[in-house]
Order: structure tokens, then C-alpha cells, then sequence
């Protein structure tokens, strides 16, 4: 059942609660691409003992690098930092929606918010109190499941967990909570959630074009494609992004990468779901 993360976490951390309520849960999405996982591992330990030594949840901002408008904010604290496990820990003081390119401009200028990373680490009974104080909506879903785990009772729990409001757990609980830590993330992440993400993870010439399949340059900087059935000759285009597949063709720029989700729902209002 596809209920988004704050059900799903709902589960996770029930089940673990009733193991041991005071461990430790690391809520990592899985299609993130790290690149230093060194230095990730050695950053998760810290905040398990950040989340172990005290009653708060930790997450990871990532520093932002230009003003993004696909991604999410943590309004972060520059006093009261904490050092734990030769990490700083930063108190967080808002989650903020993703923004308009201005509001961007101005987080990256004022230096003290970095990207949504979607990681959070918390002590299972923490994540209990914590979602019985800011997310009261969901507490009662919380004592259901646990009933249903005790009693390992199938039907109970797939019949709760169908209620739950399908919606991110950082709109149930993270918006909403205060106590929560913030390192920050340069562990070499991207989500890989646009196409433009891949500019920094594919290959690039020297006029700073990334392709993969087939295709050539003339005059063009700072484009992508992707034509893995023909090849695709780019003519004069600047900061450009060229998809295509057997049955679609996308062209945009990179600026207007974050629309492709508009295109997914025109073409459902128009039944062309052939093509989703």
C-alpha cells in the first residue's frame, strides 16, 4: 500500500518500539546517491549518539549550493550548537516548503538554511512522545498499530495503516516539532530527484554538456541528454535538457526541470496515462 513515509514510519518504529523502545531508528530514503560513504557512516554514528544522549530527533541538511526550488528547507541556529561525536549539531528552528526562486536566493544569502535531506534519526520512544505532542492527529493511529503488533494481528494493522493519512512525515510530525538537531550533510548527496541533479553525477565535457547514449555537440554549453536509441545532435543551445525515449521526448530548460511533474499532470488530465 502506497501511503507515503508517515505511515510507513508509523509501522517501522512500532514494531522496533516494542523491541526496545529506547533504540535507535535511522529513516534513510533509498535512492539517494552518497558519495563519500565514509564520511556519511561517521556522521550517522554521531547522530545515534546525539539521538541516544538526548530526546530529540537529528536529521542532515545539505548546504545548499545554488537556490534550489525542488527542495524543501531547515532554517537552522548558529548558538546552542552542540558537539557530539566531533560533529556539530545545530538547533533547527523551521522546516520551510520549497520555495519561489526568491525566498531561495535570499536563504542561500542569509547562510543559515541548508536542503531538506528527508533523513531523520530518532529514539523509538522519542518518535512516541514526540508524535503525541506535535502530531496528535496521528497518535491515536500510533496506539492502533501497536495493539495490532501485540496482538500479531494482520488484518488490524493493514486496516489501520490504510486510515493514515498519506502524507509525508515531514508535514505530520517534522513541521510541527521542536527539539530537533541538525548536521549538516556534506557527505556527497544528491536525490537524484530532476533531471538536472545528473549534471553533477554524469560526465561532462569541457563546454560542460553531460550525455549518455548518443549524441554530439555543436556550440552548445551546459546541456544534458539522454538518447539512448539515436543519436542526438545538440546545435547552439545553452543550459538545455533533452530526454528521449522510445515513446517520448522531453525538452526543457534546466531552469523549467521542475515542471516535468506539471507535464505528468496535464497528461493525466488528458488520459494520456499510456505515456506515465
Amino acid at each position: 500500500m502506497a501511503r507515503n513515509t508517515a505511515a510507513s514510519l508509523l509501522l517501522a518504529t512500532a514494531r522496533i518500539y516494542l523491541r526496545n523502545p529506547k533504540a535507535v531508528v535511522l529513516a534513510l530514503p533509498a535512492d539517494h546517491l552518497i558519495t563519500k560513504p565514509d564520511v556519511f557512516l561517521k556522521k550517522l554514528r554521531a547522530a545515534a549518539a546525539a539521538a541516544v544522549q538526548n530526546d530529540v530527533i537529528v536529521t542532515f541538511g545539505i548546504p545548499p549550493t545554488y537556490p534550489s526550488t525542488g527542495f524543501g528547507y531547515i532554517h537552522f541556529s548558529g548558538r546552542n550548537c552542540r558537539r557530539i561525536g566531533k560533529e556539530d549539531f545545530y538547533p533547527v528552528l523551521g522546516f520551510k516548503e520549497k520555495p519561489g526562486v526568491e525566498n531561495a536566493k535570499k536563504y542561500l544569502k542569509q547562510g543559515r538554511h541548508c536542503w531538506n535531506s528527508g533523513m531523520f534519526i530518532w529514539r523509538a520512544d522519542v518518535f512516541a512522545r514526540k508524535l503525541e505532542k506535535y502530531a496528535p492527529d496521528f497518535f491515536p493511529y500510533w496506539k492502533e498499530i501497536l495493539a495490532g503488533l501485540n496482538k500479531n494481528d494482520a488484518a488490524r494493522i493493514a486496516a489501520v495503516f490504510r486510515e493514515i493519512p498519506a502524507t509525508s512525515i515531514d508535514y505530520a510530525l517534522m513541521e510541527k516539532a521542536e527539539g530537533v538537531l541538525m548536521a549538516k550533510g556534506n557527505f556527497g548527496w544528491s536525490d537524484v530527484g530532476s533531471w538536472v541533479a545528473l549534471t553533477d553525477i554524469w560526465p561532462k565535457d569541457a563546454s560542460g554538456n553531460a550525455l549518455r547514449g548518443q549524441g554530439l555537440f555543436l556550440d552548445s554549453r551546459n546541456c544534458l541528454v539522454y538518447s539512448p536509441h539515436r543519436l542526438a545532435a545538440v546545435v547552439g543551445l545553452q543550459d538545455v535538457i533533452i530526454v528521449d525515449t522510445k515513446d517520448a521526448l522531453l525538452v526543457c530548460s534546466k531552469k523549467a526541470d521542475q515542471r516535468v511533474k506539471d507535464v505528468i499532470e496535464l497528461l493525466k488530465k488528458k488520459g494520456k496515462k499510456i505515456y506515465l
